[in-house]
């Protein structure tokens, strides 16, 4: 399971920590999530639009959110 990538997202994404978003985007095995945090890192860095920031950021979230919501608990404690 991804769940500590997950943690990660959510964490870096609150923080604005960028650099360290980059890198789990990189790393990261759930392909869904990289993408989620590309779109978002392109609409930061490259959007004049706040609202697309915004949109993008909200997506972010709420895709963390959703797969978070749908690992089991079992999952949840492995690392």
């Amino acid at each position: 399971m991804y769940i500590p990538d997950y943690d990660k997202a959510l964490y870096y994404t609150l923080w604005g920590q960028w650099d360290d978003l980059l890198v789990l985007m990189v790393r990261t095995n759930d392909d869904l999530l990289s993408k989620r945090i590309e779109v978002f890192l392109h609409a930061f860095h490259y959007h004049a639009k706040e609202q697309e920031v915004m949109n993008s950021h909200e997506e972010l979230l709420r895709y963390i959110d959703h797969a978070m919501g749908q690992t089991p608990a079992a999952a949840m404690m492995e690392v």
